[in-house]
């Protein structure tokens, strides 16, 4: 990233790590299939089996029970279309009835296939009355709960959900995709029988990602991928070495955030101070709520998200308007729609995500340049 511009898109994508870019070039230079026995065969299973175990550490998990996929989009399909095994003291779970949060990312909205979607309240986090109606509706149910979304960072209480989720003879999927890097993540404490992840989100390569899954028993119902029987059977095709060599290294690096989510915080706390003192116009979304340390959501009144984003852009400043995931279209966000917000916050919400290596005049050149755009505003008023 040139030193002109100031990145505060994080959420999107965080720069790629050293380490992790590293990493990548060795795994280029090792010429075997890592399903070979031969010796460079063995060399290629050695850096793939080392990822398995980092990627594992990050979550509290254990190497045995990580799946590499493409990243989370595939792991999400492969969750909900293949179903799980050996989870919830059953033999079988099988394809049981998707139930989703409507604050989801659209791709486990799009792969729960028109679940029933479950309510959120005005902060973003899951109205429990409506989990514990659809849990009682049914029969077991294969639960999706993100837990940081990637628009407002708002945390949700996994560890309750998956209490109230087990009860109910249900299964419970996390999309931790935000958490690594920012905040402590660990797949015991939280109670998921499976959560994902996606490499390029903390400072991996872009097309990896991993399906932890909680115990040695639980395991998705079929290969979502068939294929020569590679991932343990789970997910067939030639492993991508040089992408999970990447996403091993960066899991690696940052699997203790404290001192990071510490700074990230105090810098996201005096940008939201700052933020305040523009005056009543301005709204910062998920504020009541636990969030991510990194994430600041806001709008303006009269402020559209498409004609700031360009704005921001032309002064050298990498921000977005919630999700990066739609084809790099700027359109009214589902998240917003489902917590109730005004239609001035869903029209122009620009979200600041940041990272360890922001520093405060990055966001002080965000605050100008919004300050100039408020100004513009009030003169076209």
């Amino acid at each position: 990233m040139a030193a002109s511009r100031a990145y505060l898109d994080w959420n999107a994508t965080a720069p790629l790590l050293p380490a992790a870019r590293e990493a990548m070039l060795r795994a280029l230079d090792c010429p075997g299939n890592p399903s070979s026995i031969h010796a460079e065969g063995r060399a290629a299973r050695a850096i793939v089996e080392q990822a398995r175990a980092d990627v594992a550490a990050l979550v509290g998990g254990e190497a045995e029970n990580v799946v590499f996929t493409s990243g989370a989009s595939e792991a999400a399909n492969a969750l909900f279309s293949a179903g799980l095994s050996g989870c919830c003291g059953k033999d079988i779970c099988g394809l049981m009835r998707p139930i989703v949060l409507s604050t989801e990312h659209v791709a486990v909205i799009a792969a729960g296939n028109s679940a029933p979607i479950l309510l959120v309240d005005g902060d973003g986090l899951i109205d429990f009355e409506a989990l514990d109606k659809e849990l009682a509706s049914g029969g077991p149910a294969l639960v999706a709960v993100q837990l940081a979304n990637n628009e407002t960072g708002v945390i949700q209480p996994i560890r309750e959900i998956a209490d109230k989720v087990h009860a109910a003879g249900g299964a419970l999927v996390v999309d931790a995709v935000q958490g690594p890097g920012r905040i402590a993540v660990d797949i015991a404490a939280l109670g998921a029988d499976a959560l994902f992840l996606s490499a390029h989100k903390f400072g991996g390569p872009k097309g990896a990602g991993a399906i932890v899954f909680a115990d040695s028993r639980t395991r998705l119902a079929r290969a979502f991928i068939a294929g020569g029987g590679q991932e343990r059977g789970q997910r067939g095709g030639t492993e991508n070495i040089p992408g999970i060599a990447g996403m091993g290294a960066a899991a690696k690096a940052v699997r203790a955030p404290d001192e990071a989510a510490e700074k990230m915080s105090q810098l996201r706390d005096e940008f939201e101070n700052r933020l305040n003192r523009l005056g009543a116009d301005l709204h910062v979304v998920g504020k009541r709520a636990p969030r991510l340390p990194n994430t600041s959501l806001f709008a303006v009144r009269g402020l559209r998200a498409e004609q700031a984003l360009i704005a921001f852009d032309l002064d050298g400043i990498a921000v977005s308007s919630g999700s990066a995931c739609s084809s790099g279209k700027v359109k009214a966000s589902h998240v917003l729609q489902a917590m109730g917000e005004h239609d001035f916050v869903r029209a122009g919400a620009i979200r600041v995500s940041i990272g360890p290596a922001t520093e405060w005049n990055d966001l002080e050149r965000c605050l100008s340049s919004l300050e100039r755009q408020m100004a513009r505003r009030g003169r076209a008023a």
